[in-house]
């Protein structure tokens, strides 16, 4: 069985030219910044639910800015 894990894409994307942001919830900090992954934002959500709860359209939309604007500092 192959284990990839989303650092592992991250970068392989990023190799190709497509820049990525890895958003999750700041429980798997320690372990997402130990890949070294370009871009990390992580949240104070529920595990499974990096974006906000379902229906909370005001923290999902707060979340996604963010994430687009560590992609506006892409060089």
């Amino acid at each position: 069985m192959c284990h990839v894990s989303v650092g592992h894409v991250a970068r392989l994307l990023e190799a190709s030219g497509t820049p990525t942001v890895i958003i999750a919830v700041e429980a798997f900090r320690d372990r997402l910044e130990a890949m070294r992954p370009p871009r990390l934002l992580t949240t104070p959500q529920w595990m499974g639910r990096p974006l906000g709860r379902p229906g909370d359209v005001g923290t999902q939309r707060k979340v996604l800015e963010k994430a687009l604007e560590l992609l506006e500092s892409v060089t």
